[in-house]
């Protein structure tokens, strides 16, 4: 079946031959040419936004699970199941764990399937995770192993990141791909922050003067089945995008990889980390303030944060691109050492207020190191395939560094929570995990100063 204007396959693409989708049973397309500028513009254009619109509704929904259990851990107790603060803090981070490890073979998932039949199959696995936890959290009886299963299971949201990004690139010619994968990654992040307003309204308003905890899993199962039916309705899958194990096993050969990744953590890694920590920040420190009573539902703010850190990413890209990734990405690093500093210093005051406030600014830098850090990838490795000539071009290496340096800093989502519960269990407080990240964004911040913007050095005078 083609789409568009008829002419035979393999015709070329001119103004007087009109430019059509070749496409076949299962919605394969086999003459995708972004970079040819009379194609785009004919008939690649609308159907690259075609696929990215359902892709970002895919994301986003993926962002959702991956944080429900940020929220309903934190109410468990109050629905009657008997946790420690231990097993609590595990249900809040294992979502990230599982969700960083998934990212790396779902970065080769849409080269294997296609992009149009994995997105319909990662956006159906999310039914698991989302109708599991309505089924088990709707009993106190349910064993913690059992929870953490599930939760678990959440990380399917968190493995669709790599996989969307991986597809959405093929669609796009190089000179659009970073507004293209910006939007896709903002697109879903937003995720994070709208289960968060979301899932405490809907767990109380559809109660009766107690919680009803099933319904954070139960508001989004139409939502996802929706979803699954737009990518199979309208996606496309391209005969072209093919998988680059070569180019992943050159990338992690390469040092800076691990140099990039460990800056990524300190961002991202607190990005998501906090995102899903932060509920339970504000009820154990201002239990009062923990949330807002109308007419018996409770509206939590924490959602302020994975939002401020989710619109702020494409600034630090933007910011990189004007000014360099790593001097952004320092800057960054220091924002969020001092602003840490000022949480600890302002605790014992009590104020609510200005501990949000410093948290918008936590979530603000942290974003805005997320798009400077990931705009720094493309040119290091290219720099670096000037010092080091190899098989493998720095394209092909900077394109799988990209997957592989978003799947180890979403580990950073799983290391904020445990730190933070083991500081709780051990001192009763979250101050001396507090003073653990101030010094480790002072450690990167060192790190990304000494290898990108030390004076002498190749990517100081390109401007990295």
């Amino acid at each position: 079946m083609h789409t568009g204007v008829q002419q035979p396959p393999g015709a070329p693409v001119s103004a007087g031959n009109p430019p059509v989708l070749q496409v076949r049973r299962g919605r394969w397309v086999d003459n995708w040419n972004a970079e040819n500028s009379v194609f785009w513009e004919g008939v690649g254009r609308a159907t690259a936004a075609l696929n990215l619109k359902w892709s970002i509704f895919c994301e986003f929904l993926g962002f959702v699970v991956w944080q429900l259990w940020s929220i309903v851990a934190i109410n468990l107790p109050a629905a009657g199941f008997q946790l420690s603060t231990g097993e609590i803090f595990w249900l809040i981070s294992m979502p990230s764990l599982v969700g960083a490890t998934l990212r790396i073979p779902y970065t080769f998932m849409v080269a294997r399937f296609g992009g149009r039949n994995w997105t319909i199959v990662s956006a159906l696995l999310l039914l698991l995770p989302a109708g599991g936890m309505a089924l088990a959290v709707s009993t106190p009886t349910t064993p913690f192993w059992a929870l953490l299963v599930l939760a678990g299971m959440a990380g399917f949201g968190g493995g669709n990141f790599a996989s969307s990004m991986a597809n959405i690139t093929y669609f796009y010619p190089a000179r659009e791909k970073g507004w293209a994968l910006g939007l896709n990654a903002a697109g879903g992040n937003l995720g994070a922050a709208v289960a968060q307003l979301v899932v405490p309204v809907a767990i109380t308003v559809f109660a009766a003067g107690t919680l009803n905890l099933p319904m954070a899993g139960l508001i989004w199962i139409p939502l996802i089945l929706l979803a699954a039916w737009g990518a199979w309705k309208y996606m496309h899958n391209l005969s072209h995008a093919k998988g680059d194990v070569a180019g992943s096993l050159a990338a992690l050969r390469e040092p800076h990889l691990w140099i990039i990744s460990l800056l990524y953590i300190g961002t991202f890694g607190s990005f998501i980390g906090f995102s899903a920590v932060f509920p339970k920040l504000i009820k154990d420190t201002f239990p009062e303030f923990s949330s807002f009573a109308v007419a018996g539902a409770a509206l939590s703010l924490s959602f302020l944060g994975p939002l401020v850190g989710s619109l702020s990413r494409p600034l630090g890209g933007r910011l990189a691109d004007r000014i360099g990734g790593a001097r952004i990405t320092v800057t960054a690093f220091a924002a969020m050492a001092t602003i840490t500093v000022a949480v600890i210093a302002t605790l014992p005051l009590g104020n609510f207020w200005l501990f949000l406030f410093l948290f918008m600014l936590l979530f603000a830098s942290s974003g805005i190191g997320n798009g400077s850090t990931y705009k720094m990838i493309p040119t290091v490795f290219s720099l670096r395939s000037v010092e080091n000539a190899d098989a493998v071009g720095p394209e092909r290496k900077a394109s799988a560094a990209l997957g592989l340096v978003s799947a180890i800093g979403a580990y950073g989502g799983f290391l904020i929570p445990q730190v933070l519960g083991l500081s709780a269990t051990a001192t009763g407080g979250y101050i001396p995990a507090f003073v653990g990240f101030v010094a480790t964004y002072l450690l990167l911040l060192g790190l990304a100063w000494f290898c990108y913007l030390r004076p002498g050095t190749v990517f100081a005078r390109q401007g990295v």
